[in-house]
């Protein structure tokens, strides 16, 4: 039986509950196989700020998500050379699963509504539909994208995901200021950062 499987990519710099949870709720309502955890090569849209090591953010992905059998690592985009898009990702995923594999590319409704701006959006909804994650306050007229990115409903399967105000940036901002970031993330992805000295 083909496999229908979530992809979750990102900087993960760290990894989070907002993460998990997000991997979780697509998971079972869309009653997928297992989630793809895919950490960024090398992001073409965050080029204004470091981004941790490759082995960092590679290591708290495997400690977020040790011991769910339906999440997976995948290196796909660490171990290609650049520049890393998110088309390039999915053609590699479907290479590796093969193609009867179905995959559901999960992103917030902010990222839909900056669909037109990506890499080659018609060859994305081809490739994969759109798991997408609603995010309060955020409205995406789904009218006007479809009139220039023909196709584009029919792609998008709704999420609903209890609302956690947890972000990457903000917990990046609270290691530098010595706030405290318990709960917001796995433990041992928090003993991580602590023993590694990131984000000072």
């Amino acid at each position: 039986m083909s496999p229908r499987l979530g992809v979750l990519g990102g900087t993960f710099d760290p990894i989070h509950h907002g993460h998990l949870v997000a991997a979780q709720e697509v998971l079972h309502q869309l009653r997928l196989d297992r989630v793809l955890f895919v950490p960024a090569g090398d992001p073409p849209h965050k080029p204004s700020r470091p981004v941790s090591a490759t082995h960092h953010r590679v290591r708290m992905v495997e400690l977020g998500i040790a011991g769910r059998a339906d999440f997976v690592l995948s290196r796909v985009d660490v171990d290609r050379p650049g520049p890393h898009y998110t088309v390039g990702m999915l053609q590699l995923l479907h290479r590796e699963w093969g193609p009867g594999a179905t995959l559901y590319f999960i992103e917030g409704t902010d990222s839909l509504a900056d669909i037109l701006s990506w890499h080659r959006p018609e060859q994305l909804i081809a490739l994969a539909d759109l798991a997408v994650v609603q995010r309060p306050g955020v409205e995406v007229d789904t009218d006007a994208v479809e009139r220039q990115l023909p196709g584009l409903r029919e792609r998008i399967h709704w999420v609903q995901m209890p609302s956690l105000e947890i972000s990457s940036t903000d917990l990046r901002a609270r290691v530098r200021e010595g706030r405290p970031i318990s709960y917001l993330l796995p433990a041992a992805v928090e003993g991580y950062v602590r023993e590694q000295d990131l984000y000072r």
